[in-house]
């Protein structure tokens, strides 16, 4: 789903020669992190709240020139794109232009997270699972031939962590035979890193624990 039939149009693109004490009024009228800027019709970049608030009164935008972050999706882009964008930049507000770099409008945070709401990876029944690998030794394809070997669908996964070059990767699959999969996991070389009823293997051991704690007691 790309972007255009999410563009807003209500907040009008600021010009350079706009005076600091302007949008310092306008940041306390909306909701924004940034607002778009513009030199002659073009897009130039963003201006921060926080920034606008250590500026003086009666300067310019221009006089801040070098402060403009330069971010921005385009109309052409997926919505998944800009979620990406605004973790980037920490950001509510993204400008949308088009291939001239003449600006279309803007997409918001909340918006966006609300069609990701709406995905089979938040919205379908499932079982959320999270493994881990050495970073250089998994593959997606390997990951979905263990589930679907289990007659079992995958519905979603990203790498949710990487550190000390292992990734953990977060998994969301279809209700069905979580046991089997997990232990498929496991003679593939990942370590399960969240926990599940099914999941016999840590019964197992955390019962031969008890035991064990119950022989060396008497």
């Amino acid at each position: 789903m790309s972007l255009k039939e999410h563009i807003l149009n209500d907040v009008e693109i600021l010009s350079l020669s706009e005076k600091i004490g302007d949008i310092q009024k306008l940041f306390n009228q909306l909701t924004y992190t940034h607002l778009p800027v513009e030199n002659e019709g073009v897009y130039v970049g963003c201006i921060s709240e926080n920034d606008i608030r250590c500026f003086e009164n009666e300067k310019t935008i221009d006089d801040y020139r070098y402060a403009l972050e330069g971010f921005y999706v385009r109309e052409s882009n997926y919505w998944l794109d800009s979620l990406e964008a605004f973790a980037q930049n920490n950001s509510n507000i993204l400008p949308v232009l088009d291939d001239d770099n003449k600006y279309l409008g803007y997409v918001e945070l909340n918006e966006m997270i609300s069609l990701f709401k709406e995905t089979p990876f938040l919205h379908e029944p499932g079982n959320i699972l999270i493994i881990e690998k050495a970073f250089k030794d998994f593959t997606f394809g390997e990951i979905s031939q263990i589930v679907e070997s289990h007659n079992a669908h995958l519905l979603g996964s990203f790498v949710s962590k990487i550190e000390n070059d292992m990734a953990e990767i977060t998994l969301k699959i279809s209700p069905s035979g979580m046991n089997e999969i997990i232990q498929s996991f496991r003679r593939y070389g990942y370590i399960i890193i969240s926990e599940h009823q099914e999941d016999t293997f840590n019964k197992n051991l955390k019962d031969r624990s008890k035991y064990l704690d119950k022989y060396l007691n008497i």
